[in-house]
């Protein structure tokens, strides 16, 4: 059985739609509330760091929705909706995205209907991508239909409490201040929110960093160019797979960093992504900006974004000060099966305790400690994946173009 390599992270892309650039009345069209309503709360599921939203599209659904403040245009990439939603209104254009292959084909519409809870924008433009690039089902274990980003946050002023895994937005004319929360700046340049923040790397050089907020990236924070050339790699880093753009893989290198500072807060020993500069940096050519910040650092405050006011607001949460861990197994995996209950490796770290006991891509894990893989989420087997330096599982596995079960005995190693 073939499967495509997944990575791990989503990144912020560029599009190429000349449609919406000449017409700027597209870009008036809102989200709003019916009637009197003036705030609702919403939950989300929270997979592999990505919130996930139930919404509706030209009155057909639910589809589960990735909430992405990295997302400029709202994203169909579940390739069956195309006829599904029978949209008539649309063209063919060419996307431009970060990745290392080459640029996609999408139909672009001016104008859907989506619902999401109690508000909805009539008039939408949206992008359907004609290849299921991300193949997020796979990724995060469930049915994944696209991603929805700038409309809806620059519609309300939204409250994302990570604890309780609720979005509470508001409408945008009384500003929402939360108790103990304190404001810092932002910017918002072509349809994504920028904060700046002091970055002290491993080799103790400190900078500050104009950063993307992106709640569609499950990192904690990516580093791209410092003054138009790639980030200084820490001495202590490994090879990874940083994500997938629109145009494909995006390379480069895990490490950490000594420290990042959001307004008063301070993380320390931050694992960082240092992408290819050829694969990202490179083909962003209309703004200066140093990389991203995802939700492994902003779940760990409850966030208000108000765009209108170009602020946010951060309260910490219980894990402000929990350390950051990548994955200790040296496994990249992705679900497979009507019910996304058969788990494949997709990506053996080479060195890692995975590589040293042979396992490769294209196995199956059938158990972990003699419980089926069945039986679990992909969020908990990546948690146990990074769990503790040292710590030892059993796995059950069917090597690939076998049919026989085999046991070996995992043991993690914190690597970075």
């Amino acid at each position: 059985m073939w499967l495509k390599r997944f990575k791990t992270q989503l990144f912020p892309f560029i599009f190429l739609l000349g449609f919406i650039t000449q017409s700027s009345s597209l870009y008036a069209q809102r989200f709003q509330f019916k009637g009197k309503r003036t705030k609702e709360t919403l939950s989300f599921k929270m997979v592999k760091n990505l919130m996930i939203i139930p919404l509706t599209i030209n009155g057909k659904g639910p589809y589960n929705f990735i909430l992405d403040t990295g997302v400029g245009l709202f994203i169909v990439s579940d390739t069956t909706l195309i006829d599904d939603l029978d949209i008539q209104n649309r063209r063919s254009i060419k996307i431009m995205g970060f990745g290392s292959g080459v640029d996609l084909s999408a139909y672009v519409t001016p104008s859907i209907e989506v619902k999401i809870g109690n508000s909805v924008a009539k008039n939408l433009p949206a992008a359907l991508l004609k290849k299921d690039i991300f193949e997020l089902s796979s990724f995060v274990g469930m049915p994944i239909h696209g991603l929805v980003g700038f409309d809806f946050f620059d519609s309300f002023t939204v409250r994302i409490n990570y604890l309780s895994n609720t979005i509470t937005f508001y409408k945008p004319e009384a500003a929402y201040i939360p108790r103990k929360g304190q404001r810092i700046p932002i910017t918002i340049e072509e349809r994504k929110p920028y904060i700046t923040s002091n970055l002290t790397l491993s080799n103790g050089e400190k900078i500050l960093a104009k950063l993307i907020l992106d709640t569609g990236a499950g990192h904690p924070i990516s580093l791209e160019t410092q003054d138009g050339i790639p980030f200084p790699l820490p001495t202590k880093h490994i090879p990874a797979n940083l994500g997938v753009g629109l145009t494909g893989q995006i390379r480069g290198f895990i490490g950490r960093i000594s420290s990042i500072k959001l307004g008063k807060y301070e993380l320390n020993n931050v694992i960082a992504a240092f992408p290819n500069y050829d694969d990202v940096a490179a083909k962003v050519t209309s703004l200066s900006r140093n990389g991203n910040i995802g939700n492994t650092i902003l779940k760990r405050f409850i966030v208000v974004f108000d765009y209108h006011r170009q602020c946010i607001y951060l309260k910490p949460a219980y894990q402000l000060t929990e350390p950051f861990e990548h994955d200790m197994s040296g496994l990249e995996i992705t679900s497979a099966g009507d019910d996304y209950n058969r788990i494949f490796i997709t990506r053996v770290e080479k060195n890692s305790p995975a590589a040293k006991l042979g396992l490769e891509t294209d196995d199956e894990i059938i158990s972990i400690n003699f419980k089926s893989v069945s039986e679990m989420s992909i969020e908990e087997i990546d948690k146990l994946f990074r769990s503790k330096d040292e710590r030892s599982f059993i796995l059950s596995i069917v090597p690939k173009g076998t049919k026989e079960v085999s046991r070996v005995i995992l043991t993690l190693e914190r690597r970075i």
